[in-house]
């Protein structure tokens, strides 16, 4: 009886189960899809030079951390179905049903729900996985078909995970409703919420906030204690003090709204704090920046102490934006008569202030996650386009040797190996070299050895012949100099005004071989490798042979290019072979590496997609998970509202009116945490971009970003108006007679 019972009460609240299955089959479907290629059936074809082992494992524990959150818009779609089903329990109950029948009865309906959203979720995450796919063997460089294959141990992942979900969160709902009275089931939709003013959660938000402040002013206190210096720069200057003062401020303005309570308004305060947080976030960012462009000795962790303060100045100015724009909606009902009682104003502003209490905290976290999920969506193209751009510019050669003197201190252990190992191992697996080119660096001046100040190392020298050597390799022509003569090589990350100021102050220069005039063509910015520049600099000298005889070399390169592509498993091995002979730190200091193009392509490439699928995914989520809520919440109440909107049917409010006044209503709850938003994460992203405008430059390019941005934005759109439309549709539904 009871199993016939459980499919017929499932079968007549089908229409109450549709977002529960809707968005339990998005959270199937986004499980199963991500999860896909990390099954051990996936196969794809990427060449024997890679090895796709690290991508699978990678792939499996990012998705599995952010099912996290997926376990979470569960237990609250199931929340939602719980309340939304009290008063059909309390009849249950008022019939003479035990209450774990009850329970029992709902959890068996909710299971059958859930069993019919693993079947859609996998049907369809089987064709969504087309697109994983897709993105993956782009990445790689190799062409896509189309293949529909099923994985039987993600299918059993999947199934396992969200079925134990679904018993776990119907253990819960079980519990809650046999903890819960009869009377409070018959109740539940005809309780209004105490009043905003008698909130107090934005309080304990300031509490926090303020101990944040009180750190930061002794970390202020400290760092002026120790490394302040009246000659320092105006913006440096203001950097100090203005890290001490705001925060003091902050405290100060705290501190008087305690002993003033009584007669100080909460408002005020709040608002002063806000002021304060935007102030203190700005001295915040400016800090990383400073730092970096007059080389400030701050002490270890500076700059990420001063991301974590501006982190908390952002999250609070988001809490208290929301909190103050939810007193002001209902301040302003209060003092506008004129407005509040024009048309069906009184029954609007009575509608959102009913529900403003719990609202404006959810609005709140609703806010903070999209925030965090429209940075993820667009910082993801950004980082991982950064790290492919940088790729090619280490990537450049299938071999490169490198050494380094950073803990050298006499000249007799500078390097002077010519790497042979390298030439007999291609030799041994019969890998015919194209080009192959060893080079030592040189210091323009000997003294300069010594210097090991970390940001003031000397830039060292190639010889005019090596520089064309390589150039010859890399298919570019070669330049000329005359005999006393140099000019400069630079890496593209290099800023122009950086550049220009070199190249002003360096006209000419003293070596130990007398002194050189700067060509006509003063600079090049050729691709050539990373490891052809000294530590911390961004310019390669570029001396006639002549003058190199007579300079200390420092460093001895080698960099070669084979006929055909290195297999992962060799690659692998002569990398062994050479850290066994050359460690990467020996005992007089030099310092040895190895870079083999077969393994970084494939090692980046793996961390790329990995980074780049797993944001776009967690960002996906967490905005599904926000839209979800925003929707279920406003649904939830509809039924709660049938009887007002009843009462305006009655007075003979047209039917057209109250589907604008549901639209104004949703527009409220939807526009306002949306907005703030787009707004916190716009200010976000462009700090952001600024921070790593060269390196945007260099390796994405400004136009490729404001496609990726557009993308999101229009990603994030079609979500909105999906989740609206929808919710404004089922909203007059559940209102109507």
């Amino acid at each position: 009886m009871y199993v016939k019972l459980v499919f017929r009460n499932a079968k007549r609240s089908v229409r109450d189960y549709l977002v529960y299955v809707v968005t339990m089959t998005i959270c199937v479907t986004l499980f199963y899809s991500f999860l896909s290629i990390s099954s051990r059936y996936y196969k794809p074809d990427i060449g024997s030079e890679y090895d796709f082992t690290m991508l699978s494992d990678g792939m499996k524990a990012a998705v599995c951390m952010i099912t996290l959150c997926l376990a979470f818009l569960i237990w609250f779609v199931n929340r939602y179905m719980l309340q939304r089903k009290q008063k059909e329990f309390a009849l249950q109950l008022i019939m003479g049903m035990e209450q774990k029948t009850v329970a029992g009865l709902f959890f068996a309906e909710t299971l059958i729900m859930g069993m019919i959203s693993i079947g859609l979720g996998i049907f369809f995450g089987v064709f969504c996985s087309q697109f994983i796919t897709a993105m993956l063997l782009t990445s790689y460089g190799k062409t896509y078909q189309l293949a529909w294959t099923l994985f039987p141990d993600t299918v059993l992942l999947t199934a396992v995970f969200f079925i134990l979900s679904f018993f776990a969160v119907g253990s819960l709902n079980t519990y809650m409703i046999r903890k819960t009275k009869i009377v409070a089931m018959l109740s539940a939709d005809r309780e209004n919420e105490p009043e905003l003013k008698k909130s107090r959660w934005i309080f304990a938000v300031v509490r926090i906030f303020e101990g944040f402040m009180l750190w930061r002013l002794i970390t202020g206190i400290r760092k002026v204690w120790f490394y302040y210096d009246s000659r320092f720069a105006v913006p440096v200057q203001v950097m100090f003090w203005g890290n001490l003062f705001f925060p003091a401020v902050t405290l100060g303005c705290f501190l008087l709204w305690i002993v003033r309570r009584k007669k100080r308004k909460d408002s005020s305060l709040l608002l002063g704090l806000l002021v304060c947080s935007v102030c203190n976030a700005f001295l915040a960012a400016s800090v990383p920046g400073i730092i970096h462009q007059y080389y400030l000795p701050l002490g270890s962790g500076i700059k990420n102490q001063y991301l974590v303060f501006l982190l908390a100045d952002l999250l609070f100015f988001i809490c208290d934006l929301i909190y103050l724009a939810s007193g002001q909606i209902a301040a302003w009902k209060e003092k506008s008569p004129e407005h509040k009682y024009n048309g069906e104003n009184l029954f609007f502003w009575g509608q959102i202030i009913s529900k403003l209490n719990t609202t404006s905290k959810t609005m709140t976290l609703i806010s903070i996650t999209l925030v965090l999920a429209i940075v993820m969506f667009i910082a993801a193209p950004i980082l991982t386009g950064w790290a492919s751009g940088y790729l090619d510019s280490r990537s450049m050669y299938d071999v490169q040797i490198f050494s380094r003197y950073n803990q050298v201190y006499q000249e007799e252990y500078l390097p002077q190996d010519d790497y042979l190992l390298a030439s007999d191992f291609l030799g041994e697996h019969r890998i015919e070299i194209a080009s192959d080119c060893t080079f030592y660096l040189y210091l323009p001046k000997k003294e300069e050895f010594h210097n090991r100040k970390k940001y003031e190392f000397p830039a060292v020298a190639i010889s005019l012949s090596d520089y064309n050597r390589i150039l010859t390799m890399l298919g570019k022509e070669p330049i000329f100099l005359e005999e006393n003569e140099f000019t400069t090589q630079w890496k593209s990350v290099a800023a122009k005004e950086e550049r220009d100021d070199f190249l002003r102050e360096h006209t000419h220069i003293l070596t130990d071989a007398g002194e050189l005039t700067l060509s006509e063509e003063s600079y090049y910015q050729h691709e050539i490798g990373q490891t052809v520049y000294n530590s911390y600099t961004n310019v390669l000298y570029v001396f006639p042979d002549s003058i190199c005889e007579s300079l200390l070399p420092v460093m001895r390169d080698r960099y070669i290019l084979t006929e055909r592509g290195i297999s992962y498993a060799d690659a692998c091995k002569l990398e062994r072979e050479f850290i066994k002979e050359y460690p990467e730190q020996t005992e007089n200091g030099t310092a040895y590496g190895i870079r083999l193009r077969t393994l970084q392509i494939n090692g980046t490439k793996a961390n790329n997609f990995v980074l780049q699928a797993g944001m776009i995914y967690a960002a996906v989520v967490l905005m599904v998970i926000c839209l979800t809520i925003l929707s279920l919440q406003q649904l939830l109440d509809a039924g709660q509202y049938r009887y007002r909107f009843s009462v305006l049917r009655k007075l003979g409010v047209e039917e057209q009116r109250i589907k604008r006044l549901v639209f104004r209503q949703l527009g409220v709850w939807f526009g306002l945490p949306v907005v703030v938003a787009v707004g916190a994460a716009v200010v976000v992203l462009v700090y952001f971009v600024q921070t790593i405008s060269a390196e945007i430059s260099a390796y994405i390019g400004s136009r490729a970003l404001l496609i990726q941005i557009g993308a999101t934005g229009g990603i994030l759109m079609l979500l909105l108006i999906c989740y609206f439309i929808s919710t404004w549709i089922l909203f007059q539904y559940s209102i109507s007679e």
